[in-house]
């Protein structure tokens, strides 16, 4: 499926203020960047690098005055996410060294606090993707997905205690159950085609048999229409945006996916 991405995120910046943002996605083993377009008003030196998780990051300084981003991108990706029930458990000795690390605990998933009610959640189960799948469903079961929950940056410990919270408390939870029982979990933010309210969004992705599968304990049904953005531990390593100096919020943000009946030509 062809779909159109868009987001609009202004702010009023008292002094030069750094920028690190975080907004390209990037071609990959299942989506296609066929068209882009990335607008700064006003314009303003960009640099442009990839970070330790192969994320597109842009840094730059922002003057005092109106400061307005607009992205635009047409992406090929797939209708459907791919399931695997049954697939093995990984061996930790047998991971390849660049998965290891998602395997420990991080800022916001403190997956060391999680090991009894994991090994509860998944007791009897084939070890591997059947785990994580009854781990997403707990998690659906027992959480409550509230788009416009009043917690602000919650972790894993946290949302559990809440019992609600957002796209991306969810992630953290079951990011923290998985590596509890010592599957690699990681963190994905980007867009979800049809989700109600539109906003970037967040889900996980765990590795069983091999490789990485997606889960999304905020949707009832495995759901395709994903545009990646960025991949990372946890949150505070795919923030859209992180500003250095005074506290910035976005006086204006709007983000839209739309379906394309054609390829962008």
């Amino acid at each position: 499926m062809w779909l159109r991405t868009q987001c609009d995120i202004s702010f009023d910046v008292a002094i030069p203020t750094q920028f690190i943002l975080m907004l390209r996605p990037r071609s990959g083993a299942n989506q296609w960047i066929a068209k882009e377009s990335y607008t700064l008003w006003p314009n303003v030196p960009v640099f442009e690098y990839t970070d330790n998780y192969g994320n597109l990051c842009q840094r730059l300084i922002a003057q005092p005055g109106e400061f307005t981003i607009q992205t635009h991108a047409a992406i090929h990706t797939s209708p459907l996410i791919d399931t695997a029930p049954g697939a093995p458990f990984d061996e930790v000795q047998s991971l390849p060294d660049s998965v290891l690390t998602y395997l420990l605990p991080s800022r916001y998933c403190e997956s060391d606090r999680f090991i009894e009610l994991a090994q509860d959640i998944v007791y009897g189960l084939t070890p591997g993707y059947d785990q994580v799948s009854a781990l997403n469903d707990w998690i659906r079961a027992n959480i409550n997905f509230n788009p416009y929950s009043p917690h602000f940056q919650l972790s894993a410990v946290e949302v559990n205690l809440a019992g609600e919270g957002v796209c991306r408390d969810m992630a953290h939870l079951g990011i923290a159950l998985c590596r509890a029982i010592c599957i690699p979990a990681r963190m994905v933010v980007g867009y979800l085609y049809g989700l109600q309210p539109m906003d970037f969004h967040a889900w996980f992705e765990a590795y069983v048999g091999g490789r990485w599968y997606a889960f999304d304990p905020t949707q009832a049904e495995p759901r395709g229409g994903r545009v990646i953005v960025a991949y990372g531990h946890d949150a505070s390593d795919v923030a859209i945006f992180t500003q250095f100096g005074p506290a910035l919020y976005p006086t204006y943000m709007a983000v839209s996916v739309e379906l394309l009946e054609n390829p962008p030509t």
